[in-house]
């Protein structure tokens, strides 16, 4: 709690926005280290309800991570949809997003603050930091592994085909909290390979979890109205991903 309490003092806020995104949420401008960004929140009535904080893919905070976190409010989850790029990054060109994740990659303790910052904004807006669960697509699914890695006091950590390479001079034994792992077998940028080799460290490190793979399901599965968009594997992922979250987390 002390690590907590110390990046608290770095977090002003500088807007607070009540223009409702869809069905339930809302948007919130936050300032980190004197960059604003911009993430969503749907904050359940009831606050003891369970909170999942959600991490977007290498295209920054879309109408992809909006849908999603809308159909976690449904379910009667507190959302916050994480923004790991600032305000009005939303980059669509390749070398765009390869930039910005690769900034992120290259400074760990970063990502780490950046992740740090988004649950402690969830808290102020009301979220049940105690009762929560990670989870990310793709690059955001990267994010989350960082932040299991870095002993943060949460459930659960879940990646819907994320990136799943640990760096060097870093493992899982301070992780605390289940990992759920949902990956396309047929994903040609993450490789199985890559998959056995974090199962292995997972399995080292005693960390509880469990990891599925979907056949011919390529990288990037999960998106509506993409080539790569498989309907059996997306369906299959979230009714697991659902349980999961049932099973994790108190309601």
């Amino acid at each position: 709690m002390k690590k907590i309490r110390c990046f608290i003092m770095m977090i002003f806020f500088i807007t607070i926005t009540a223009t409702s995104i869809g069905a339930s949420l809302k948007s919130i401008s936050y300032k980190i280290d004197d960059k604003v960004y911009e993430g969503y929140y749907s904050i359940s009535k009831s606050p003891e309800a369970p909170l999942v904080l959600l991490v977007h893919d290498w295209d920054g905070l879309t109408d992809y991570e909006i849908k999603r976190s809308e159909m976690l409010a449904d379910l009667g989850y507190s959302v916050f949809t994480v923004d790991l790029f600032g305000k009005g990054i939303r980059p669509t060109e390749i070398k765009d997003r390869r930039q910005h994740t690769g900034e992120l990659y290259a400074d760990r303790q970063k990502m780490r603050s950046l992740m740090l910052g988004a649950l402690e904004v969830a808290r102020l807006k009301g979220g049940n930091i105690h009762n929560a669960v990670a989870m990310g697509y793709c690059f955001g699914g990267a994010a989350v592994l960082e932040f299991a890695r870095s002993g943060i006091n949460l459930k659960g950590f879940a990646t819907f085909h994320g990136g799943l390479t640990t760096p060097e001079n870093q493992d899982y034994s301070r992780t605390k909290g289940k990992i759920l792992i949902l990956h396309g077998t047929a994903d040609a940028n993450i490789t199985m390979d890559d998959f056995a080799k974090l199962a292995v460290e997972l399995e080292n490190n005693g960390v509880s979890h469990e990891m599925i793979t979907y056949s011919q399901a390529p990288h990037a599965f999960t998106v509506f109205g993409s080539k790569s968009y498989r309907k059996d594997a997306d369906e299959k992922s979230w009714k697991r991903f659902t349980e999961f979250l049932e099973e994790t987390l108190k309601r």
